[in-house]
């Protein structure tokens, strides 16, 4: 007995149904883990972790968000550039911070990406290689990020013992990446994204630049973590956090969140009643962590603001008509 494959119309309907349906499973899962955190340990631990919150704190957080945001801008323009639509690194620094605002402050958190991606393939006249340039940039962070929280987990020492199943887990992760590398293969866009990967990121002089630019950025959002573990109480030792903050950023790799909440949360709450600190108290660092994180986005608010301002003013030097 076979079974036909499905037609053409059928799979872009079924495409369509997806996307049409992710947003709100993503937004109701994470307001499902959200209201669980809420319902177990009540409002207190969030009020915590933004009564928390000093100058010193803001003032380490923009200048790490500085930091991370160079990086990430320097990284994009190095795989634009692999893909022949690169762009002056001031120009990159200010689209990642305008981008970063619209993530943190838009629901789905990609909707700044998005009209990154879109500003940078008109303006450079090829729009599915600009496009394509933030989709490989923004896929790095999240591997790299995984490999260091192994990697961090492995060799720092943790404040509780790791769990039966934290191998189970790392071979689920292997086994999906390769079955997702399997299904890829012999697609129409196996090429594309093939010749994508040895221009962008593999070639001798793309790699090392990416590979910095990532680690740091992945180091700096979990800086900012343990600034906020800090100032929320906890007396653990850098070395003791690290793990602990890459773990719970690990968790907001996963697109079921309500503008970055849920499961950042909820993972603070679990990882830190693991290592003896309280569930309580790592909501409240995951609170501080998340208003920190916005904060730092701030100045991409100005850049939104300044090119409507620029149009403006170019039209008053140069009026139409």
């Amino acid at each position: 007995m076979t079974i036909a494959a499905p037609r053409p119309d059928e799979r872009e309907g079924n495409a369509a149904a997806v996307a049409r349906w992710w947003p709100r499973v993503r937004l109701l899962a994470g307001a499902l883990v959200l209201g669980a955190v809420v319902w177990r340990l009540g409002a207190g631990p969030f009020l915590a972790g933004l009564t928390a919150l000093n100058p010193p704190a803001v003032l380490a957080a923009l200048a790490i968000g500085a930091v991370t945001t160079v990086c990430s801008a320097w990284r994009w323009r190095v795989v634009a550039a692999g893909l022949g639509v690169g762009l002056p690194l001031r120009t990159a620094i200010a689209a990642y911070y305008g981008s970063q605002f619209l993530n943190s402050t838009l629901p789905g958190g990609v909707l700044g990406d998005v009209h990154r991606a879109v500003r940078h393939g008109r303006a450079s006249g090829e729009p599915a290689r600009g496009m394509r340039s933030v989709a490989w940039e923004r896929a790095t962070g999240p591997v790299v990020h995984l490999t260091l929280t192994v990697l961090l987990v492995a060799l720092l020492p943790l404040p509780w013992g790791l769990p039966w199943w934290w191998p189970v887990v790392l071979l689920a992760a292997g086994v999906a990446l390769a079955g997702t590398g399997l299904a890829l293969r012999g697609h129409r866009w196996t090429a594309v994204l093939r010749a994508d990967a040895r221009a962008a990121l593999l070639a001798r002089t793309a790699w090392p630049q990416v590979l910095t630019a990532s680690v740091i950025v992945v180091l700096g959002h979990a800086l900012t973590f343990v600034v906020a573990a800090r100032i929320t109480g906890v007396s653990a030792t850098p070395a003791q956090l690290f793990p602990v903050a890459m773990l719970v950023l690990a968790a907001m790799l996963l697109p079921l969140n309500v503008g970055g909440w849920g499961l950042r949360e909820g993972a603070a709450a679990g990882l830190f009643a693991a290592a003896g600190w309280g569930a309580a108290q790592g909501v409240a660092a995951a609170t501080a962590f998340g208003v920190l994180a916005l904060l730092a986005t701030v100045p991409g608010l100005v850049v939104l603001l300044a090119r409507p301002l620029g149009r403006l003013r170019a039209r008053e030097v140069h009026p139409v008509g």
